[in-house]
């Protein structure tokens, strides 16, 4: 019988016992003695948010098909159950087994975002694994990193063994056998290493080192083996119809951040928004079919008694079948009393029909992300956004019925002027000046429109046209935030607009360690032995002690953000290869500055490189 790591004397004194049991509906239990390979699959954060993100979900299904694994979920505890774990000396451990994570043959790490860096040393820290690669002996397990931020892993790539670039049902299997098949030779650690950087789209950070100028920025790389790639390619699904897809995810026995069937309707986005990581890396566009996403929809709702479905996607009402797709769901939901989530929509997509099927299950806020306030700096961005498009869509969405509208801008963004800043104090007027034109007075249900505006600060990416742009400062962002708030309190419709904007300290932190190389590395590792952990909670995280840990270790916050970069200049990840190239991206950022926008992929190719994968939107006719 399976015994919990934990006593009902520990659970009894945890915020939300439920996080650490396991055993939850649709999760797999194994054979111990039939498996080759055991595998923990880590998000570095807490339960709740981790069991909502579908990769894990894809992997967690996916490595669970083959007979020769086993793979188990881990999630960071919670700093009440951290605290008790430490003081009575408690190994981490997964969910399934509940055995330690340090007994496993992989720890797999999916890093979403940079705030997560110190989380990701206290899974090692409570696992009882080094923190750094070159101190791990031949027991321990190999710890493998992937998701977007992979993309620049030089901030915590002494962290790692090895990471995975790019889309994880490809070359998984391959990796895997390998390890398998080095075991069974009696190869070591590092003759794994060493054959699992011939693997595509693998890169072991231990065979390669940076050189530095004077200057601080880095003149080159060199590898320690000659039959290592110098460049990374990431992995890509080339038909994304044959992937694979979790038709039985776990259903968690608590409430989660996304409790609901997810459809993954397509990968990519044709809009080169130039702000926008993601649009780059997941190029090329690919669709799957909407025959099969019915299929997909019926078995996960009689899998797991889900009530809600989310269409996912970059960019929803891109999708090429998506009315019929709506039309079936429809049907089925109505039946079903199934509500559907229509996140990322484009306000210039937006129809009265599509938006009068989705409220007849449920009717809630609509989402429109200008992003800027005004033309000209979205002409900069690329947004492909006119305000007239947007008081179109505005308009169709309050004769749809909507009452409530939250609106994202940037602060911050590059060559952004004090007009700029005011702008989305007007724009959020003129939307609801819109609601009061188009809405009479007997059928305004709460009597006013709810107009909420919300801002984040500009990070610059890497891989995107925006990687050689500064940064502004923390003063420098809330002095905007503190603008652009007299902006929507000198509105006509102020009463009817509330504004939010994010915390800046936590920007300029994102920033670092987004565009940050290998010397960052100490850094975290002293914030988090003063205590930094979950970061991208507010109420956990202490900028001072962050500020202490960068002066300590000599780093300059304003090397890694303030600075804008020279053409030429080689970035810490140079040597990862997305799919677009560094000279379309260039051109791009040329673009901005001379404000001029470029077509979507669907309108006009801008030869972004992504064709090189001979799949997607780059092949289709017309």
């Amino acid at each position: 019988m399976r015994k919990l790591a934990l006593n009902d004397d520990i659970l009894m004194r945890v915020e939300k016992p439920a996080r650490y049991i396991g055993n939850e509906f649709n999760s797999v239990i194994k054979d111990k003695a039939e498996i080759g390979l055991r595998f923990a699959l880590c998000f570095p954060d807490v339960y709740e948010i981790g069991m909502s993100h579908l990769g894990i979900q894809i992997l967690y299904s996916m490595f669970n098909e083959w007979e020769d694994v086993w793979c188990e979920r881990v999630y960071s505890p919670w700093m009440d159950l951290d605290q008790i774990m430490r003081k009575e000396k408690i190994p981490l451990f997964c969910l399934e087994s509940q055995e330690p994570v340090k007994n496993m043959d992989f720890l797999g790490i999916t890093i979403q975002y940079e705030m997560c860096y110190t989380n990701i040393l206290q899974v090692l820290d409570l696992s009882q694994i080094p923190f750094f690669s070159r101190d791990r002996g031949e027991d321990m397990p190999i710890v493998i990193g992937g998701g977007p931020c992979v993309y620049n892993p030089e901030p915590i790539a002494d962290f790692f063994d090895l990471f995975y670039v790019g889309e994880g049902e490809t070359q998984y299997r391959r990796l895997f056998d390998w390890y398998l098949e080095n075991k069974h030779n009696g190869g070591t650690r590092q003759d794994f290493l060493h054959g699992a950087a011939k693997i595509p789209g693998i890169y072991v950070p231990q065979f390669y080192e940076e050189l530095y100028r004077e200057d601080g920025t880095i003149s080159s790389r060199r590898k320690m083996y000659e039959d290592i790639p110098d460049k990374i390619l990431k992995e890509i699904v080339t038909d994304v119809n044959e992937a694979h897809y979790p038709l039985k995810p776990v259903v968690p026995f608590i409430k989660v951040t996304q409790d609901r069937v997810v459809l993954e309707i397509q990968r990519g986005c044709i809009r080169g928004c130039r702000f926008c990581q993601a649009g780059q890396i997941y190029r090329p566009v690919r669709e799957r079919s909407a025959d099969k996403l019915k299929d997909y929809a019926l078995e996960m709702l009689k899998n797991t008694g889900h009530e809600e479905i989310s269409l996912s996607s970059l960019s929803s009402s891109d999708y090429s079948q998506l009315n019929e797709l709506l039309d079936f769901l429809m049907k089925e939901c109505r039946d079903k009393h199934v509500n559907i989530s229509l996140p990322s929509l484009r306000i210039d997509a937006f129809s009265l029909d599509v938006m009068s099927k989705v409220q007849d299950v449920k009717k809630s806020s609509l989402t429109f992300a200008p992003e800027a306030g005004s033309q000209r700096l979205r002409d900069v961005i690329n947004k492909g956004l006119t305000e007239e498009v947007i008081l179109k869509g505005a308009a169709l969405a309050f004769e749809g019925g909507w009452t409530r509208v939250k609106l994202y801008f940037m602060l911050g963004l590059p060559t952004e002027t004090e007009e700029d800043i005011l702008g989305i104090g007007d724009l959020s007027n003129k939307i609801a000046a819109v609601f009061y034109e188009t809405v009479p007075k007997d059928k305004r249900v709460n009597g006013r429109v709810q107009i909420v505006a919300s801002t984040s600060f500009f990070i610059p990416k890497p891989f995107t046209p925006f990687q050689w742009a500064p940064m502004c400062t923390a003063k420098e962002f809330l002095n905007k935030a503190h603008l652009a708030r007299q902006g929507i309190m000198s509105q006509l419709n102020q009463k009817s607009i509330k504004y939010n904007w994010h915390e800046a300290d936590v920007s300029v932190l994102e920033g670092v360690l987004a565009r940050g190389d290998r010397r960052v590395a100490r850094v975290i590792l002293k914030a988090y032995e003063k205590g930094c952990m979950f970061d991208s909670w507010s109420e956990t995280f202490h900028n001072d002690l962050w500020l202490e840990s960068f002066s300590q270790c000599g780093v300059d916050i304003g090397f890694y953000t303030t600075r804008e970069r020279a053409d030429d200049e080689i970035f810490p990840w140079d040597f990862l290869d997305c799919g677009v190239t560094k000279e379309f991206l260039l051109r791009e950022w040329k673009k901005a500055k001379g404000q001029t926008i470029s077509p979507n992929c669907k309108a006009q190719c801008q030869g972004c490189g992504a064709n090189r994968f001979g799949v997607g939107i780059c092949y289709e006719e017309g």
